[in-house]
């Protein structure tokens, strides 16, 4: 199943919308046929002179003089046959066969004109001028109708259209945040919000334009289309003769501006990513005076957004074309057909029998008219292919996010944690983003529960990736992850996660406020609960003397509002809310200042009792915390120990250390 067609689907639980939708949509075809359908008897009788009262007496006399004068020139030729040689019969059997079918042609219309005459004569005036009034009356209240049904079906369709949008980002937004961290690594961030904003708006819009106008408009032609066959099906048949090949490239076009849409969707995704950078490092653009050079940089994504976008509308323009030349190629051949059948009175062109009764000019006249009412719904539908293939290229992009399989997912058959003490073991892990890059090599640890281990080496050594690991962002390539005596892998990501506290280097805050933030993971802790974990983080003080409102202060972008050190203190209080087993901290304390390192140390050495720690750290200060402490490099551990026996044996860490106190000095 394709892409949209998915969508379409997921706009067919909207049922009762689209019932409505199909109601309205269909009486709105019904009153546009119906307006043309009124230029029937404006032609036929009353500008004439006649009420429909008279025009319903002179056609049944007119008609029943035919069928007198046709029964009698059947006799005629029946006669002649009788009489004729064997040579001369088939002549006169074809001729005899014509007189018969005009008959059988006439003998109907009569039928159809007596079965309408009651209906005439009951609700149609007698007065010629009388019946002009209704008859414009019946136009302008048809109109009414067929405007209330068209603003009712529109309202739908937007509503039908916003509703997909708003399930398909729900289901996107959940599937994406199922991704797993590589996934997020490839996928910019800017790309990500063009297929959630765009994308998935284009979708919206293919829907709309799908059960709008493409639903709409095929029936008020289809409406057309019949008042134009109960006049002459065959003249309608040979007028549609020059359909095949407009309709062939309108296929290919179709096909064209898909392609063309998707190109600007990808160059959208790329000017969103352009200015997702730009305003996410923006101190640095101002402190190395970039802007023109990044003024630069947008200016070439809209250069080649604007020209991606110019061949789509230059590509939607052809269609448009190609509407108006079949259009015109249909009325053109029926002008010429249906010409020619009323100036000779005739009912067959090129030897083809075209009607069964020789057409009137006022029959050819309503002919046109339902042509040209086609003609309308035919030019929008030219409009809305753009939308069609917009929105499908666009659920190409929408879909093939959602399809994305998370290789980091619970397991078919999960286990539970035993409560109890928890050790975390590394048994012989390796692990690499590429192949040729290991950044892990057989690693063999256990940390006992309880114990705080510090995790120190030069940057790019895999103290990172190792916690990583510990929180399942990314498995091992070999070997396995144990956390109280079960693999990683069998563990429900929600159990291991719900084990674990992070604070990281980069502080990861939300613009909501300070309350909202730290019970962020722990949404139903109550006020007091989130004050305790404030006060034992050394955090309460600030936010109750600094910040203006307090604990209900909002505190921006990532939390832009504060310094550093408060946001330490404030990720330090969300981890100690939440009351893990396990408290991973990656450089938590690297840019903070004195003050707030020891007040975070502080906090630590207060919380750590009952819990595992595992600080990766390069501080002095924080080295004191640890029980042990684990060198690496090089993707391996060089050494594990306590400081002083490290610093009897371990020449790395001698050397990381002298360089720390020469930081520190």
């Amino acid at each position: 199943m394709s892409p949209f067609a998915r969508a379409i689907r997921l706009s067919l639980k909207f049922r009762f919308t689209i019932f409505s939708i199909c109601l309205c949509s269909v009486m709105v075809a019904f009153f546009w046929g119906a307006n043309v359908t009124a230029v029937y008897p404006f032609v036929k009788a009353v500008f004439r002179g006649e009420s429909m009262h008279e025009w319903v007496d002179h056609q049944i006399h007119s008609i029943g003089q035919n069928i007198d004068e046709l029964e009698a020139r059947a006799e005629r030729l029946q006669e002649q046959r009788d009489k004729a040689l064997p040579v001369e019969r088939a002549s006169l059997d074809l001729k005899i066969s014509y007189c018969q079918g005009r008959l059988a042609a006439e003998q109907r219309a009569l039928a159809a004109v007596r079965w309408v005459e009651p209906h005439v004569r009951r609700y149609l005036p007698s007065d010629t001028f009388r019946t002009l009034l209704f008859i414009v009356g019946f136009v302008i209240a048809s109109t009414l109708l067929k405007g209330m049904f068209l603003t009712a079906q529109t309202m739908l369709v937007t509503r039908l259209g916003n509703q997909t949008a708003m399930r398909l980002r729900k289901q996107c937004y959940r599937r994406t945040l199922t991704m797993d961290l590589a996934s997020f690594e490839e996928l910019r961030t800017g790309d990500l919000m063009s297929r959630f904003t765009g994308d998935v708006h284009c979708v919206s819009m293919g829907i709309r334009g799908l059960f709008g106008v493409s639903l709409l408009e095929p029936l008020k032609m289809l409406a057309c289309l019949i008042g134009a066959a109960f006049i002459s099906w065959r003249l309608l048949l040979l007028s549609l003769l020059v359909t095949p090949l407009p309709l062939f490239l309108m296929y290919r076009l179709g096909r064209a501006i898909k392609r063309a849409n998707r190109r600007v969707m990808e160059e959208s995704a790329r000017f969103f990513n352009r200015l997702a950078q730009t305003f996410t490092s923006i101190q640095v653009v101002k402190a190395f005076t970039m802007e023109r050079w990044e003024r630069g940089r947008l200016r070439i994504e809209l250069i080649r957004q604007y020209r991606k976008a110019m061949k789509a509308a230059a590509l939607d323009s052809l269609t448009r074309v190609n509407t108006e030349v079949l259009g015109v190629g249909v009325i053109c051949l029926a002008i010429l057909a249906g010409g020619y059948l009323v100036l000779n009175q005739s009912t067959h062109l090129l030897g083809l029998k075209i009607t069964d009764r020789p057409l009137s000019f006022g029959a050819l006249m309503v002919f046109y008219g339902f042509l040209i009412g086609t003609s309308d719904p035919a030019r929008k539908l030219s409009g809305v292919i753009s939308s069609l293939q917009a929105g499908s290229a666009a659920a190409d992009r929408v879909y093939a996010l959602m399809d994305q399989r998370p290789t980091i997912a619970d397991p078919p058959a999960p286990r539970r944690l035993v409560v109890g003490q928890r050790d975390i073991e590394f048994h012989q892990v390796s692990f690499h983003y590429q192949p040729d890059e290991p950044l892990l090599r057989d690693i063999e640890l256990k940390i006992p529960f309880g114990e705080t281990l510090a995790v120190v080496g030069p940057n790019g050594c895999g103290k990172s990736t190792l916690v990583k690991l510990i929180l399942r962002f990314y498995d091992p390539v070999q070997g396995f992850v144990r956390l109280g005596g079960v693999d990683l892998r069998q563990l429900r990501l929600l159990e291991l996660r719900s084990q674990i506290g992070l604070v990281t280097q980069h502080t990861c805050l939300f613009d909501d406020t300070v309350m909202n933030n730290i019970r962020y993971g722990t949404p139903h802790a109550t006020e007091a609960q989130v004050v305790a974990a404030a006060q034992r983080a050394h955090a309460h003080h600030f936010i109750e003397t600094v910040l203006e409102r307090g604990y209900e202060t909002q505190l921006g972008e990532a939390g832009g509002r504060l310094s550093g050190g408060q946001r330490q203190r404030i990720a330090l209080a969300r981890a100690i809310l939440r009351d893990p087993p396990v408290l991973i901290l990656d450089e938590a304390t690297s840019q903070v200042d004195v003050e707030s390192e020891q007040l975070t140390h502080e906090a630590l050495r207060q919380f750590k009792a009952g819990r595992t720690i595992l600080l990766i750290t390069h501080r002095l200060a924080t080295l004191g915390l640890a029980d042990r402490i684990l060198v690496m490099d090089a993707g391996g551990i060089c050494d594990l120990g306590s400081h002083h026996e490290l610093i009897a044996r371990c020449d790395l860490y001698r050397r990381l250390y002298q360089v720390s106190l020469k930081s520190a000095a």
